[in-house]
């Protein structure tokens, strides 16, 4: 429809145009009927008038949802899986057991070493008292306090070996799919499972370093996500990286979001807004269309007395689809959104405003014109009805 109203605004002052050049009849002053004097042709755009309006700003970046805690379970020491003590996609607490592996040797490892403890313990007894009464030599008192200790070392390294044949969860969190079933064999570092921590989520974003001065931890950022549409989700900035990415030029942070519900998971793509304390309750904001670009030179066309006037601005803050102007504009200035990207148009051009699709239209344009061809419609008639009396 705005294209349409565009092409139909054009293709009328061309005719306009063609008509003034002698295309029409002469009227009394010599002018082209039907076009203006001297023939000058003005192009149809369009314009909104800009005014203050809210502004609720922020940087506008994605990130990659990431688990607050997240571990893949796998055994340090192999065996064949005994017991399963979990369903899948459940919740665990942490230092609940997981996998069972059989722990028949193990066990056997820590009865002997425990016997050999015994033995050695009431030893270095006996020698204590026979050293006491000086019938044994120091030395071997000490040689059987060496053996006492050897033992005891060797009782607590099997009692790590058999508490190893049973996995607990690190932490709370949820766990995904077992790649195990009982009766397998497991060796050293295969994955048996995932565990993750979803309340809270983490996400990790970047961000331009040009920006790097309002940063800081503690901001506040807002997320969508396409799994939810309409719903927005709000958390903190826990973490800014240190270190610039040397091959994006970008400063990476990481958010802690609230989730109690679950329904965020890792891995999902997000679409964030990071608060910078940039927000305004007057601010003079245009569609991005509208903004033009010479070198490091923005600028946009607004109209002054029925022409196109060149005005550089300087730009703030972006939001969807929309630009902050922070300095060459002022509220009232009309300013061209459509049409100005057109080779002809330049600075001192003559146009024909049009209003924006979606903007209110001009009072002038809202009012429709009477309409008063009825009354020289009559005198054509009334001529045809004296004829006959000549």
């Amino acid at each position: 429809m705005r294209r349409t109203l565009l092409v139909t605004a054009l293709m009328m002052a061309v005719a306009c145009g063609v008509t003034a050049c002698g295309g029409g009849e002469a009227g009394p002053g010599g002018a082209a009927a039907g076009g203006p004097p001297g023939g000058e042709m003005k192009l149809p755009v369009e314009v909104i008038t800009v005014q203050p309006q809210a502004l609720s700003a922020g940087l506008q970046t994605v990130g990659s949802l990431r688990a607050d805690e997240s571990v893949v379970v796998r055994p340090e020491v192999a065996g064949r899986i005994s017991r399963i003590h979990f369903s899948e996609g459940g919740h665990i607490s942490a230092g609940q057991p997981l996998f069972s592996l059989d722990g028949s040797i193990a066990q056997a490892s820590l009865n002997e070493a425990m016997a050999n403890l015994a033995n050695t313990r009431a030893a270095a007894a006996r020698a204590g008292q026979l050293v006491g009464d000086k019938l044994i030599a120091r030395s071997d008192y000490d040689k059987a306090r060496a053996a006492l200790g050897v033992d005891e070392a060797r009782v607590a390294s099997a009692r790590t070996a058999l508490g190893k044949m049973t996995l607990v969860a690190p932490f709370a969190g949820q766990l995904g799919l077992r790649s195990v079933s009982v009766g397998e064999f497991v060796s050293v570092g295969q994955d048996l499972v995932t565990l993750v921590r979803l309340d809270p989520i983490e996400v990790d974003f970047s961000v331009p370093e040009t920006v790097l001065a309002q940063l800081r931890s503690g901001q506040k950022v807002k997320l969508t996500v396409d799994a939810f549409p309409g719903d927005t989700f709000g958390g903190d900035v826990v973490a800014i990286d240190p270190v610039i990415d040397s091959n994006t030029r970008s400063a990476k942070l990481r958010a802690r979001i609230p989730n109690p519900d679950g329904r965020l998971r890792p891995g999902q793509f997000a679409r964030l807004q990071l608060d910078t304390g940039n927000d305004s309750a007057d601010a003079l904001l245009l569609p991005e269309q509208a903004l033009m670009q010479d070198g490091d030179t923005r600028f946009v066309y607004t109209v002054v007395d029925g022409k196109a006037k060149k005005t550089v601005v300087r730009t703030g803050v972006r939001v969807p689809g929309k630009v902050q102007v922070v300095e060459g504009l002022k509220a009232g200035d009309m300013v061209i959104t459509a049409g100005q990207g057109k080779p002809m148009m330049h600075d001192g051009m003559g146009v024909m405003p049009l209003p924006s699709e979606g903007a209110a239209p001009a009072a002038s344009a809202a009012k429709p014109k009477p309409e008063t061809p009825a009354e020289p419609a009559a005198e054509p008639a009334a001529a045809a009805a004296e004829q006959p009396k000549k």
